[in-house]
């Protein structure tokens, strides 16, 4: 459908063979502006799931007491209030934001924001205060993504939220320089204490995604950390053989809480998540397939949409589909070469009604002597553009050409959404047919 194509995100290395193999395009890292100065830390893995939401909060309290932004990053809602729960245990506040307090910019300490679907009205503002020194913010993986997290905070996010009661003049000018001048101060702590502290609380099956939570931090060449904390009940430690190494680490005497930290270990996960990306790639390739049947399909309708879209006076093609129509319906009632006795005439003269809302002589017109099935169609033919020729007079030519291509349209777009519809349903079930040792791409496309 389109001649040129590319586009443009921070994480597409990864992805590159697929660009490539796919799409033809060639994936090029541009240099970061300024030298990412953000610390990755090597895993931390623990033996459950609980010893790792453990050692979550533990450096979580440890930022937040020295003046550092967190954000955990999670894989689930479910996940995400879980650590909000623990945290709530641990001494720490949620922010309600039914609450006007909690959108003053201030009081971070021992307090924290969840970002997920349940919370998709106060995204906005949650997000520009991830930044703040002392603040932490629990967030699922699409929650908040495509913006920055400004360390200090978002100065017109907060000036937006706060005076938006307050009239221009010098009363505001006022409160905005204050304003400006706090998140300015909150911004050297923030860097003081190292910037944006990111915690990952598991793997993800894609390189991609964790790429996308690490990114939060070092923006711009400012301090950061990041660092993923996993236990053996992650799925993709479960992929990675966690049962062995289970039984590998009670061997080495790994006592309740403790961690094993080594650059092998980062090594091993990204081989496992290459392992995990290869086999999806295998599924979307596979579907891509079935997708191409779909556009060849795609660039037909298209183009003839296109054209109808352009045509000045489309009644040429009207009329060839409303003779196409009638001869098709004729030859349904009345077969070629058939015997008079052999024609439902009843049926034709119902369809007639029906299809066409014509009140037509159709039944006296078979019994007439010698009359054959083509006639028949040419007078159905006649009497239907006598019909259109006279509501042509009735509108003007102007308006009858706008609704027969508006009509004309709005068809075509209904049945191609049926037409989409049914291929995918087909696309679902077609894999059945491998048990008939036939191959379900040959047969989806037939």
């Amino acid at each position: 459908l389109y001649e040129k194509l590319g586009g443009m995100t921070g994480t597409a290395n990864t992805e590159a063979a697929e660009f490539g193999d796919i799409y033809k395009l060639e994936v090029v890292e541009v240099p970061t502006n300024v030298v990412i100065a953000r610390k990755d830390d090597d895993d931390e893995v623990y033996r459950t799931a609980h010893e790792k939401y453990v050692a979550i909060i533990e450096v979580i309290k440890d930022c937040s007491e020295r003046g550092q932004p967190v954000l955990v990053g999670t894989t689930s809602i479910e996940k995400s209030e879980l650590l909000a729960e623990m945290l709530k245990q641990a001494g720490l506040k949620q922010k309600d934001f039914s609450d006007p307090a909690a959108f003053s910019g201030h009081g971070h300490e021992k307090s924290f924001a969840v970002l997920n679907a349940r919370y998709h009205e106060q995204e906005a503002y949650i997000v520009s205060q991830a930044g703040v020194p002392g603040a932490v913010t629990i967030a699922t993986n699409m929650a908040g993504r495509g913006t920055d997290i400004q360390l200090g905070g978002n100065v017109d996010m907060r000036v937006a939220q706060e005076l938006q009661h307050l009239p221009d003049g010098p009363e505001r000018a006022e409160a905005e320089a204050r304003i400006r001048a706090e998140v300015a101060e909150m911004k050297q702590k923030a860097l003081a204490a190292g910037g944006l502290c990111v915690l990952g609380t598991e793997r993800h099956e894609s390189r991609r995604i964790d790429n996308q939570l690490r990114g939060r931090s070092g923006r711009q060449g400012d301090p950061g950390r990041s660092k993923f904390f996993l236990s053996l009940d992650d799925d993709l430690m479960r992929i990675f053989g966690s049962d062995r190494l289970d039984g590998m680490l009670q061997k080495l005497g790994l006592k309740e809480g403790e961690a094993i930290i080594h650059s092998w270990i980062n090594k091993a996960l990204e081989k496992a998540q290459q392992k995990v990306e290869a086999r999806n790639y295998d599924m979307r390739k596979n579907v891509l397939k079935y997708d191409d049947v779909l556009n060849d399909q795609r660039k037909v309708v298209f183009e003839q949409r296109l054209d109808l879209m352009n045509d000045a006076d489309i009644a040429e093609t009207v009329e060839d589909m409303r003779h196409s129509v009638i001869t098709d319906l004729v030859a349904k009632y009345i077969p070629e070469n058939s015997y008079p006795e052999q024609w439902d005439v009843k049926g034709l003269d119902f369809a007639v009604r029906d299809v066409l809302t014509l009140d037509l002589p159709v039944e006296a017109w078979a019994q007439e002597e010698g009359i054959a099935g083509p006639e028949v169609t040419e007078r159905i033919i006649r009497r239907a553009d006598e019909w259109m020729a006279g509501k042509a007079g009735q509108y003007g030519p102007d308006l009858m050409r706008y609704i027969e291509k508006s009509i004309l349209l709005q068809t075509l777009d209904h049945l191609w959404r049926e037409h989409i519809g049914m291929l995918d349903h087909l696309r679902q079930v077609v894999g059945l047919r491998g048990y008939a040792q036939r191959d379900p791409l040959n047969e989806y496309k037939s």
